[in-house]
């Protein structure tokens, strides 16, 4: 470990996702300087994701709990420097997420994560009502099935009894330090502004949303900034974590903001583009910046800075599809992927005049459409898989231009992307964003970023790093545009949005359909 005045001194960044659990032992020094993060062990655990029905998507908190002090103790176990070694623990947490409890705190319902669309009526209402038309002003999120606000408007129509017997409606990083602290915990800011019911500018609970949800601030978390400092940890919780009761937790954020600070992604210009199984392009601002249209998020991140961005459900989940129907012989051994790309690559920019729109899971930004769908057009006797794979891949990179360019409308010019997540991994597929963007693209060094941004957080609460901003992060194999092919993806990306907005109707026709309506 570095030797900065900290000694052998840690800090367990822990990161509450979508699929698992995962906890960094970063080494407090190598980030006290502004320095590259150095990660002295890591450990991760799983959990399930579960679907009763077509349209849900829950967890179970009380596995999710578990699952998180299990990693913190194996993390912090083979970090080797025993519980006074460590400093802190910060956290990162998966947005959107609702857990219904009692006046107890105890659980009525499973988590209801972002992915659970069952309210995606409700939300398509809110999206066609006057009263909640400058909700995403007032908030800076937009109306979607993801929001504990429309899964609220779902719970209130869907389990009255429920609704009305509740005690508190919270998110799953409040449910787990709960828990371990034997108190209601409040919920900071950052991962309030995912729920729709945190107003942007005021920066308290929005009256609006909270009347057309039917509830009042007493049945929401308490609000603290991100850098909120809790003490306290039970006893018995400490000694199961491997801790010292008195190691200061902080609060942290949500994990798409804090990974631009993990990346390094908070220059002016700078985007931060996550491409895993789904995926985001983010920028940091510093003032709020909310989409009039609805169209973007803005969350905040820590004290005078905000996070504004739009996520996507087409990222590596469409390249899998891919592989998987389109070219099953490619899917065994650890190569398959880049084989996939090889092949998609044999096939020429624009793949022989071949669209595809990537939403085979619905889509959020720029769109907000539940309802849309995976579509091919173009499709001649010429083609053959190899121009399907390729426009595949330009699809999933088309659509996040799409985000990029309504980002760089509401927060300036984008000069830089930053690319992390598993298609990143691929020099091919960087070029390929750089030419379809037509802006440079570098990779990241950190794939943890949310985990070292939760970390620096940490160090900034406790007066060790005063400018995360200015902390490092390196980054390599930059890609330039190839300035013969931007006219032509520019050409490619406007006819690309023009079909969406010409097949958007038959969405909601074949999503009838499929409903027996």
């Amino acid at each position: 470990m570095s030797d900065s005045g900290l000694g052998r001194k840690i800090v367990l960044a822990v990161d509450l996702g979508t699929t698992s659990a995962k906890v960094l032992a970063i080494d407090a020094g190598s980030l006290a300087g502004g320095g590259r993060a150095v990660i002295a062990a890591r450990a991760e655990r799983e959990y399930p994701l579960l679907s009763q029905e077509p349209g849900y998507a829950e967890q179970d908190p009380d596995r999710i709990a578990e699952a998180a002090a299990e990693a913190v103790r194996e993390a912090a176990d083979a970090a080797g420097c025993g519980p006074e070694g460590v400093l802190a623990v910060a956290f990162s947490t998966a947005m959107h997420s609702l857990v219904v409890t009692d006046g107890d705190g105890e659980a009525l319902t499973r988590v209801l994560t972002w992915a659970d669309l069952r309210a995606a009526g409700h939300a398509r209402k809110l999206r066609g009502s006057e009263e909640a038309a400058d909700l995403p002003s007032r908030t800076g999120v937009p109306l979607h099935a993801m929001t504990p606000l429309a899964k609220l408007l779902w719970l209130r129509e869907r389990q009255p009894e429920l609704f009305a017997s509740a005690g508190r409606f919270i998110g799953i990083k409040e449910y787990v330090l709960e828990r371990w602290f034997g108190r209601p915990v409040p919920m900071d800011e950052s991962t309030a502004g995912g729920t729709g019911f945190y107003n942007l500018h005021e920066r308290n609970w929005d009256d609006k949303a909270m009347r057309i949800a039917g509830i009042g601030p007493e049945r929401l978390p308490e609000l603290r900034a991100s850098t909120h400092v809790l003490r306290g940890l039970r006893p018995e919780t400490a000694a199961k974590l491997g801790l010292n009761p008195g190691v200061p937790f902080v609060l942290g954020a949500a994990d798409g903001p804090l990974a631009n600070l993990g990346g390094g992604a908070l220059e002016p210009g700078v985007a931060s583009m996550t491409i895993g199984t789904s995926g985001a392009v983010r920028v940091a601002v510093r003032r709020p910046a909310a989409d009039p249209h609805g169209r973007l998020f803005c969350y905040p991140l820590a004290e005078g800075w905000w996070i504004a961005g739009g996520p996507v459900n087409s990222g590596g989940v469409v390249f899998r599809w891919m592989r998987d129907k389109l070219a099953p012989d490619l899917s065994g051994g650890d190569d398959g992927y880049a084989r996939l790309v090889e092949l998609a690559m044999e096939a020429p920019p624009g793949a022989g005049g071949l669209l595809f729109l990537p939403h085979l899971s619905g889509e959020r930004a720029p769109h907000w459409d539940e309802r849309a769908r995976g579509t091919f057009i173009g499709l001649s006797l010429e083609h053959d898989r190899r121009h399907m794979l390729r426009a595949g891949l330009e699809g999933i990179v088309l659509h996040l231009r799409s985000v990029a360019d309504a980002l760089a409308g509401l927060a300036g010019e984008l000069r830089e992307i930053r690319v992390s997540g598993g298609f990143a991994r691929s020099a091919a597929l960087r070029q390929l964003i750089a030419d379809i963007l037509g802006r440079p693209v570098v990779r990241t060094d950190s794939e943890d970023a949310s985990g070292v941004g939760a970390a620096r957080l940490a160090l900034h609460a406790l007066g060790l790093l005063p400018d995360p901003a200015a902390s490092a992060s390196a980054v390599t194999d930059r890609c330039d545009p190839n300035p013969e092919l931007v006219p032509v993806y520019d050409r490619i990306h406007g006819m690309f949005k023009r079909l969406y907005e010409r097949v958007s109707d038959t969405f909601v026709e074949l999503d009838a359909f499929r409903s027996g309506g």
